[in-house]
């Protein structure tokens, strides 16, 4: 007697159906070509690593998400929570084998043990592009037109970019004396998406322990202006005397320079000075990019630079910039779009199967459509030509090439084409030309 298991998945885990693992490869792949079009490279790292590389890098919060144990050996090991602290011991691991500036994209899944939302999973992928080994700000300048030519590439038109920089940031914390604080107060600040800048104003009074004057004064930072020059002129006030802060306004000032310089995006770049981004590591620059169609679903692009992230794993010094896709959300956003494919197989061409003894002469067609570019699934058996033409439509082929005993009498074939219901004729040997024609309009 077989005992049944129920089949489940773990909670904050999901199974991905063909049509939504079809557009999860698709948007991995247009980031791809956007990437290498800015010249990052490939990289790769293990899901697992020693537990000490990853505690403390992100945080208290990360820390706790951590999915860690001890592995059959007896080493402390846990599940990378991101892709740049990896990147972080990567670089620091192999940069005499790399060469600096060194520029690379890594796509791969994640893990954090964390209350699930919209978007949002226990395990989900990441798709983060990098620079390390330079303070040059015009890589800062980079990672927000990379940011912009994937929303667009992705088919987004209405984004918006949210620039800051943690020196302003810290400069502030400086003229309010919280500077002892800024870990917990930088930490309030990233929720005020979520909860709104009261909320936070209370939560940094009753939590953190800032007085009501001081978090007044950081209140400030969610009602600086409307447009970025009345941002970044009030900037040099709200930050005071500190040396570090008025670098942060300046480095602000020179990467929305650069930005708009070299690409028309003034309606979707925000300064916003209370962006902060929740992991530790940051240093300068932070980016959050939200799509304006769907606000609730959260950041769908954030990075920004971590000057000293390698140094706890060597001397010397290895500052880096980046980003870093969500994946998962934008596959909730375009869900909500309707931008979801209904197909359910990359195969474009179905040839369709009438008579089992001659499976050869399918396969040699198939065949013959493939080493012309085509993507091509042959029907495994015969059957009725109704249920074959049922599974094309299901699956989302484009055509479905019929070749019946008739057919193969006289040397045609019947392409069917499933968009507009019509059939037509052709010559056998003409198929391969016929149905590259047709695919050819579509694109």
């Amino acid at each position: 007697m077989i005992k049944r298991i129920q089949p489940r998945t773990l909670k904050g885990f999901r199974d991905y159906l063909p049509e939504m693992m079809m557009l999860r490869e698709s948007i991995i792949n247009t980031a791809k070509r956007v990437y290498q079009a800015y010249g990052y490279g490939p990289i790769d790292t293990p899901a697992l690593e020693y537990a000490e590389i990853l505690l403390g890098k992100g945080g208290d919060e990360s820390d706790k998400q951590l999915y860690r144990f001890d592995d059959q050996g007896g080493r402390d090991v846990a599940m990378r929570f991101d892709l740049t602290v990896p990147l972080a011991r990567f670089v620091a691991q192999h940069a005499g084998e790399l060469g600096m500036p060194f520029k690379c994209y890594h796509v791969g899944p994640v893990w954090r043990g964390e209350n699930t939302q919209r978007g949002r999973y226990r395990e989900f992928i990441q798709c983060d592009f990098d620079t390390i080994g330079t303070e040059s700000l015009t890589v800062d300048v980079e990672t927000g037109l990379v940011i912009a030519d994937l929303m667009e590439a992705l088919g987004f038109s209405h984004f918006t970019i949210r620039l800051n920089n943690r020196r302003v940031l810290t400069g502030l914390l400086e003229r309010l004396d919280l500077i002892d604080h800024s870990v917990p107060v930088l930490r309030s600040l990233d929720k005020i998406s979520k909860i709104g800048p009261d909320a936070v104003q209370d939560e940094l009074v009753n939590s953190v322990g800032v007085t009501a004057e001081q978090a007044k004064e950081i209140g400030r930072l969610t009602d600086m202006g409307t447009t970025i020059s009345e941002i970044v002129a009030a900037m040099p006030a709200l930050v005071g005397e500190s040396e570090v802060g008025l670098r942060g306004v300046a480095e602000i000032h020179a990467v929305v320079e650069g930005i708009l310089a070299n690409r028309p995006v003034e309606g979707s770049l925000v300064v916003d000075v209370s962006t902060a981004r929740g992991l530790d590591y940051y240093t300068g620059s932070v980016f959050e990019t939200y799509l304006d169609d769907f606000p609730s679903i959260g950041s769908v692009c954030s990075g920004g630079r971590y000057d000293d992230l390698a140094s706890v794993y060597t001397k010397q010094r290895l500052p880096g910039v980046g980003a870093s896709l969500g994946v998962d959300r934008l596959l909730v956003a375009m869900e909500e779009q309707e931008q979801t494919e209904p197909n359910r197989t990359p195969a474009e061409v179905l040839v369709a199967m009438f008579d089992g003894e001659r499976w050869g002469d399918y396969l040699h067609l198939a065949t013959e459509l493939r080493r012309d570019g085509m993507r091509v699934e042959v029907f495994p058996e015969a059957r009725k030509l109704g249920a074959q033409l049922r599974y094309a439509d299901r699956r989302g082929h484009r055509l479905v090439v019929i070749i019946g005993e008739n057919e193969r009498e006289i040397g045609v074939a019947q392409l069917k084409d499933m968009q507009s219901g019509l059939s037509r004729e052709v010559l056998r040997a003409e198929i391969v030309a016929e149905v590259r024609s047709i695919l050819r309009k579509d694109q």
